[in-house]
């Protein structure tokens, strides 16, 4: 297959030069593990003790990796993302909260980005993370099988309700709507939900995903026999493929408790786990579909590479390329060039709200081997066209 994603003009081509040196700058920061733990304690430091930063985050980080504060502060990026064929997926990334009036203002804003999605051809779908409904200690204990107090259970009530309303509203505008994963101890929990909605409302096409991180080396179990029930119960399976993102938080909570790391022993064990998740998934494509969420070139043309073996069009709506905004340009945009379904992710939120996803993504940046690198490497690469071209 033709190699497509170091073109870097059409990856960049909505990016202005002053945008170019500023996502230079950026990855350069982030290229530094020092510098990224400084200026996360110093950052966090300054958003405890109320200091006037967020317009330095805004004008920096924040601009990078989110799409704007609101979901109308997000239209100008959407649309401007679509002139090139790449779609976006709002994503209200308020992570952290512990308070029922918190849950439901998160319920209100997924049910928002709902209507946003039926309305605009350039959304395609809307998502939610779990621990946006409920608090991840409750998924934890409900997921263990303890045994909850009264409240807790009028509280997990509640979550149920708060998945219901968004699954019901989503069937009925048929919206396709994507479940993040999250950390493994609550997962189990999640998990369950998820499979309840998926029977309930993916019976004649998927309208409700689920997320697998596939460096989590028991996921693939966990796909086929969700896929055996799914055969007995009559349901399609929809799945967003990632690699994940808790690695960190969760091998070090690991060695803290004293149990087996859920991650896979290498990095090589997790990119072989995601291939083979998406070979599962094209082998029963007329029964499933696919959001291959990856920053990974390889994946991407593996997966192009079985579109075409298999005789399935580029623009087969069962199945979707997606990239986080700010990150891997090179793919998103050369694979919409090229005719395929791509979606990036547009976090969006109050910057005080977003720091924490903000942080994770600058972490992550550092701690996945080669990827600041390649940011670094094809931004510079696009750099050097233009001067060169001027």
């Amino acid at each position: 297959m033709e190699k497509i994603f170091n073109n870097t003009q059409v990856a960049f081509a909505l990016k202005s030069d002053t945008e170019l040196d500023r996502a230079y700058f950026l990855f350069k920061m982030i290229a530094n593990e020092p510098l990224v733990r400084i200026g996360t304690a110093v950052t966090n430091f300054a958003l405890k003790a109320h200091l006037p930063v967020d317009g330095l985050i805004r004008a920096t980080v924040f601009d990078h990796f989110c799409g704007g504060v609101n979901e109308v502060d997000c239209l100008s990026v959407v649309d401007k993302m679509y002139t090139k064929g790449v779609s976006s997926v709002l994503d209200y990334s308020v992570e952290g909260k512990e308070e029922e009036v918190q849950f439901d203002a998160a319920l209100e804003m997924t049910l928002k980005t709902v209507d946003f999605a039926k309305e605009r051809q350039a959304i395609p779908f809307a998502v939610f993370k779990p621990t946006g409904l409920g608090r991840l200690d409750l998924y934890e204990k409900v997921g263990s099988k303890n045994t909850l107090t009264s409240a807790e259970e009028i509280e997990w009530n509640k979550v149920k309700e708060r998945f219901e309303i968004i699954c019901k509203t989503a069937h009925e505008k048929d919206v396709a709507l994507l479940i993040d994963a999250e950390e493994s101890r609550m997962q189990d929990a999640a998990d369950d939900l998820v499979e309840a909605m998926m029977l309930k409302y993916n019976k004649e096409k998927v309208i409700v995903f689920n997320t697998l991180q596939m460096y989590r080396w028991d996921r693939m179990d966990y796909l086929k026999k969700l896929h055996e029930r799914a055969k007995s119960d009559r349901f399609y399976i929809g799945m967003k493929l990632v690699r994940g993102a808790y690695m960190e938080k969760e091998n070090a909570r690991a060695e803290e408790k004293g149990y087996p790391s859920p991650i896979c022993a290498s990095k090589q064990a997790t990119d072989d786990n995601y291939n083979i998740a998406v070979d599962y998934m094209m082998k029963h494509i007329d029964h499933m579909s696919i959001f291959a969420g990856t920053h990974n070139e390889e994946s991407s043309y593996k997966l192009m590479d079985m579109q075409l073996a298999n005789g399935i069009a580029k623009d087969d709506k069962r199945i979707w390329y997606g990239q986080l905004y700010g990150m891997s340009d090179n793919i998103s945009y050369n694979l919409a060039s090229h005719g395929y379904n791509v979606a990036k992710y547009l976090p969006f939120g109050p910057v005080r709200d977003v720091m924490p996803y903000l942080i994770r993504r600058a972490e992550e940046n550092t701690s996945v081997a080669g990827q600041t690198s390649r940011e670094l490497n094809l931004l510079k690469t696009e750099r050097d066209r233009r001067k060169d071209k001027n």
